[in-house]
Protein backbone atom coordinates (compact mmCIF):
# COMPACT_ATOMS: atom_id res chain seq x y z
CA UNK A 1 0.00 0.00 0.00
CA UNK A 2 1.07 3.59 -0.64
CA UNK A 3 2.25 5.43 2.46
CA UNK A 4 0.52 8.74 3.19
CA UNK A 5 2.36 9.55 6.43
CA UNK A 6 5.58 8.12 7.84
CA UNK A 7 7.39 8.93 11.08
CA UNK A 8 10.94 7.68 11.61
CA UNK A 9 12.32 8.12 15.15
CA UNK A 10 10.46 11.41 15.61
CA UNK A 11 10.96 13.22 18.92
CA UNK A 12 9.86 16.68 19.95
CA UNK A 13 10.93 18.74 22.94
CA UNK A 14 8.83 21.80 23.82
CA UNK A 15 9.06 24.51 26.44
CA UNK A 16 6.61 24.08 29.30
CA UNK A 17 3.53 26.29 29.60
CA UNK A 18 5.09 27.88 32.68
CA UNK A 19 8.08 29.01 30.65
CA UNK A 20 5.87 30.38 27.86
CA UNK A 21 4.18 32.66 30.40
CA UNK A 22 7.49 33.83 31.85
CA UNK A 23 7.67 37.41 30.49
CA UNK A 24 10.69 39.37 29.27
CA UNK A 25 10.83 41.66 32.31
CA UNK A 26 11.11 38.71 34.69
CA UNK A 27 13.75 37.13 32.47
CA UNK A 28 15.92 40.28 32.47
CA UNK A 29 15.59 40.73 36.25
CA UNK A 30 16.47 37.09 36.85
CA UNK A 31 19.54 37.48 34.62
CA UNK A 32 20.89 40.52 36.52
CA UNK A 33 20.13 38.90 39.86
CA UNK A 34 22.05 35.83 38.83
CA UNK A 35 18.94 33.67 39.04
CA UNK A 36 18.41 33.06 35.32
CA UNK A 37 18.01 29.44 34.30
CA UNK A 38 17.57 27.78 30.93
CA UNK A 39 13.93 27.32 29.94
CA UNK A 40 12.53 23.98 31.07
CA UNK A 41 11.55 21.62 28.29
CA UNK A 42 9.33 18.58 28.12
CA UNK A 43 9.62 15.57 25.83
CA UNK A 44 6.22 15.63 24.10
CA UNK A 45 6.88 13.01 21.40
CA UNK A 46 9.37 10.25 22.12
CA UNK A 47 11.08 8.50 19.19
CA UNK A 48 7.91 7.68 17.24
CA UNK A 49 7.94 5.17 14.41
CA UNK A 50 4.61 5.28 12.64
CA UNK A 51 3.14 4.57 9.22
CA UNK A 52 -0.32 5.53 7.97
CA UNK A 53 -1.28 4.30 4.52
CA UNK A 54 -3.26 6.12 1.89
CA UNK A 55 -7.01 5.76 2.39
CA UNK A 56 -6.86 4.63 6.01
CA UNK A 57 -9.27 6.12 8.53
CA UNK A 58 -7.30 6.26 11.76
CA UNK A 59 -8.45 7.21 15.25
CA UNK A 60 -5.94 8.63 17.74
CA UNK A 61 -6.77 8.11 21.40
CA UNK A 62 -5.13 8.79 24.74
CA UNK A 63 -5.48 10.89 27.87
CA UNK A 64 -5.03 14.66 27.97
CA UNK A 65 -1.36 15.53 27.48
CA UNK A 66 -0.58 12.25 25.71
CA UNK A 67 0.70 14.11 22.62
CA UNK A 68 -2.28 13.64 20.28
CA UNK A 69 -2.69 17.24 19.12
CA UNK A 70 1.09 17.68 18.96
CA UNK A 71 1.31 14.66 16.66
CA UNK A 72 -1.23 16.24 14.32
CA UNK A 73 0.63 19.57 14.32
CA UNK A 74 3.85 17.81 13.35
CA UNK A 75 2.07 16.06 10.48
CA UNK A 76 0.70 19.42 9.29
CA UNK A 77 4.10 21.09 9.54
CA UNK A 78 2.97 23.53 12.24
CA UNK A 79 5.64 22.08 14.53
CA UNK A 80 9.00 20.73 13.43
CA UNK A 81 10.40 17.63 15.16
CA UNK A 82 13.52 18.03 17.27
CA UNK A 83 14.92 14.79 15.85
CA UNK A 84 13.79 12.24 13.28
CA UNK A 85 12.03 12.64 9.94
CA UNK A 86 8.41 13.09 8.87
CA UNK A 87 7.21 12.28 5.37
CA UNK A 88 3.75 13.32 4.19
CA UNK A 89 2.39 12.59 0.72
CA UNK A 90 -0.63 14.59 -0.44
CA UNK A 91 -2.53 17.77 0.31
CA UNK A 92 -3.58 18.18 3.94
CA UNK A 93 -6.71 19.92 5.22
CA UNK A 94 -6.25 20.35 8.98
CA UNK A 95 -9.04 21.16 11.40
CA UNK A 96 -6.98 20.99 14.58
CA UNK A 97 -8.17 23.77 16.86
CA UNK A 98 -11.47 25.59 16.97
CA UNK A 99 -11.11 28.66 14.78
CA UNK A 100 -7.40 28.08 14.17
CA UNK A 101 -6.23 29.88 11.05
CA UNK A 102 -9.17 32.28 10.94
CA UNK A 103 -8.64 36.04 10.93
CA UNK A 104 -11.27 37.35 13.35
CA UNK A 105 -11.34 40.79 11.71
CA UNK A 106 -12.06 39.47 8.21
CA UNK A 107 -15.49 38.41 7.01
CA UNK A 108 -16.57 34.78 6.82
CA UNK A 109 -16.33 34.92 3.01
CA UNK A 110 -12.82 36.38 3.11
CA UNK A 111 -11.73 33.65 5.51
CA UNK A 112 -13.11 30.96 3.20
CA UNK A 113 -11.06 32.36 0.33
CA UNK A 114 -7.93 32.83 2.48
CA UNK A 115 -8.07 29.27 3.85
CA UNK A 116 -8.42 27.79 0.37
CA UNK A 117 -5.59 29.89 -1.05
CA UNK A 118 -3.30 28.66 1.78
CA UNK A 119 -4.15 25.11 0.72
CA UNK A 120 -3.10 25.87 -2.85
CA UNK A 121 -6.42 26.70 -4.53
CA UNK A 122 -6.95 29.83 -6.61
CA UNK A 123 -8.94 32.77 -5.31
CA UNK A 124 -11.41 32.37 -8.16
CA UNK A 125 -11.99 28.71 -7.33
CA UNK A 126 -12.60 29.42 -3.65
CA UNK A 127 -15.05 32.20 -4.48
CA UNK A 128 -16.97 29.72 -6.65
CA UNK A 129 -17.00 27.20 -3.75
CA UNK A 130 -18.08 29.73 -1.13
CA UNK A 131 -21.84 29.33 -1.54
CA UNK A 132 -21.77 25.55 -1.00
CA UNK A 133 -19.42 25.96 1.97
CA UNK A 134 -21.76 28.47 3.60
CA UNK A 135 -24.74 26.20 2.96
CA UNK A 136 -23.04 23.18 4.52
CA UNK A 137 -21.99 25.24 7.55
CA UNK A 138 -25.54 26.66 7.76
CA UNK A 139 -24.11 30.18 7.69
CA UNK A 140 -25.70 31.55 4.51
CA UNK A 141 -26.70 34.79 6.25
CA UNK A 142 -23.28 35.36 7.82
CA UNK A 143 -21.02 35.66 4.76
CA UNK A 144 -20.27 39.35 5.30
CA UNK A 145 -20.05 39.15 9.10
CA UNK A 146 -16.55 39.26 10.69
CA UNK A 147 -15.57 35.86 12.06
CA UNK A 148 -15.26 37.38 15.54
CA UNK A 149 -19.05 37.74 15.47
CA UNK A 150 -19.58 33.97 15.22
CA UNK A 151 -20.17 31.68 18.16
CA UNK A 152 -17.71 28.86 18.84
CA UNK A 153 -20.14 26.36 17.32
CA UNK A 154 -20.47 28.45 14.16
CA UNK A 155 -16.67 28.65 13.84
CA UNK A 156 -16.45 24.89 14.18
CA UNK A 157 -19.07 24.36 11.46
CA UNK A 158 -17.27 26.84 9.20
CA UNK A 159 -13.89 25.20 9.71
CA UNK A 160 -15.27 21.74 9.02
CA UNK A 161 -17.16 22.93 5.93
CA UNK A 162 -14.06 24.56 4.40
CA UNK A 163 -11.70 21.69 5.24
CA UNK A 164 -14.00 19.07 3.76
CA UNK A 165 -15.05 21.05 0.69
CA UNK A 166 -11.53 21.45 -0.69
CA UNK A 167 -11.23 17.67 -1.20
CA UNK A 168 -7.88 17.03 0.50
CA UNK A 169 -5.78 13.88 0.24
CA UNK A 170 -5.43 13.88 4.05
CA UNK A 171 -8.14 15.20 6.38
CA UNK A 172 -7.15 15.86 10.00
CA UNK A 173 -9.85 16.35 12.63
CA UNK A 174 -9.21 17.11 16.31
CA UNK A 175 -12.37 16.83 18.44
CA UNK A 176 -14.32 18.95 15.94
CA UNK A 177 -17.24 16.53 15.82
CA UNK A 178 -17.88 17.13 19.51
CA UNK A 179 -19.18 20.64 18.76
CA UNK A 180 -22.67 21.30 17.48
CA UNK A 181 -26.03 19.61 17.73
CA UNK A 182 -26.70 15.96 16.93
CA UNK A 183 -28.09 16.77 13.50
CA UNK A 184 -24.91 18.56 12.43
CA UNK A 185 -22.76 15.77 13.90
CA UNK A 186 -24.63 13.28 11.71
CA UNK A 187 -24.06 15.60 8.75
CA UNK A 188 -20.32 15.64 9.46
CA UNK A 189 -20.18 11.87 9.82
CA UNK A 190 -21.95 11.47 6.48
CA UNK A 191 -19.39 13.81 4.90
CA UNK A 192 -16.56 11.75 6.40
CA UNK A 193 -18.11 8.61 4.91
CA UNK A 194 -17.90 10.26 1.48
CA UNK A 195 -14.18 10.84 1.97
CA UNK A 196 -13.72 7.26 3.11
CA UNK A 197 -15.37 5.97 -0.06
CA UNK A 198 -13.15 8.29 -2.11
CA UNK A 199 -9.97 6.92 -0.52
CA UNK A 200 -9.10 10.01 1.50
CA UNK A 201 -6.77 9.45 4.45
CA UNK A 202 -8.50 10.56 7.66
CA UNK A 203 -6.99 11.12 11.11
CA UNK A 204 -9.51 11.64 13.89
CA UNK A 205 -8.68 12.59 17.48
CA UNK A 206 -11.57 12.12 19.90
CA UNK A 207 -12.29 11.22 23.50
CA UNK A 208 -15.55 9.65 22.31
CA UNK A 209 -14.66 5.99 21.96
CA UNK A 210 -17.97 5.17 20.24
CA UNK A 211 -17.16 7.64 17.46
CA UNK A 212 -13.69 6.15 16.96
CA UNK A 213 -15.09 2.60 16.91
CA UNK A 214 -17.81 3.48 14.40
CA UNK A 215 -15.78 5.77 12.15
CA UNK A 216 -12.29 4.24 12.09
CA UNK A 217 -10.90 0.87 11.09
CA UNK A 218 -7.58 1.48 12.81
CA UNK A 219 -6.53 3.30 15.97
CA UNK A 220 -3.36 4.54 17.65
CA UNK A 221 -3.06 4.80 21.44
CA UNK A 222 -0.64 7.50 22.54
CA UNK A 223 0.62 7.72 26.11
CA UNK A 224 3.13 10.35 27.24
CA UNK A 225 4.40 10.84 23.72
CA UNK A 226 4.89 7.17 22.88
CA UNK A 227 2.82 4.73 20.84
CA UNK A 228 1.43 2.10 23.19
CA UNK A 229 -0.66 0.20 20.64
CA UNK A 230 -1.57 0.30 16.95
CA UNK A 231 -4.21 -1.97 15.51
CA UNK A 232 -7.90 -2.51 14.81
CA UNK A 233 -9.92 0.34 16.33
CA UNK A 234 -12.04 -1.85 18.63
CA UNK A 235 -9.01 -3.79 19.85
CA UNK A 236 -7.11 -0.58 20.55
CA UNK A 237 -10.05 0.91 22.45
CA UNK A 238 -10.48 -2.23 24.56
CA UNK A 239 -6.82 -2.25 25.55
CA UNK A 240 -6.85 1.48 26.30
CA UNK A 241 -9.98 1.25 28.46
CA UNK A 242 -8.54 -1.71 30.37
CA UNK A 243 -5.42 0.32 31.07
CA UNK A 244 -7.25 3.37 32.42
Amino acid sequence: MTEAIRFDKVSLWRRTQEEFSYDLKKTVLAFFEGKYREPAKKLVLDSLDLTINQGEKVGIIGSNGAGKSTLLKVICGILQPTTGTVRVRGKIAPLIELGAGFDDELSVLDNIVMYGVMLGFSRREMISRAKLILEFAELEEYGLIPVKGLSSGMKSRLGFAIATDVEPDILILDEVLSVGDERFKKKCEAKMDQFWQAGTTILLVSHTMELIAESCDKAIWLDQGTVKFVGAAKDCIDIYLQHI
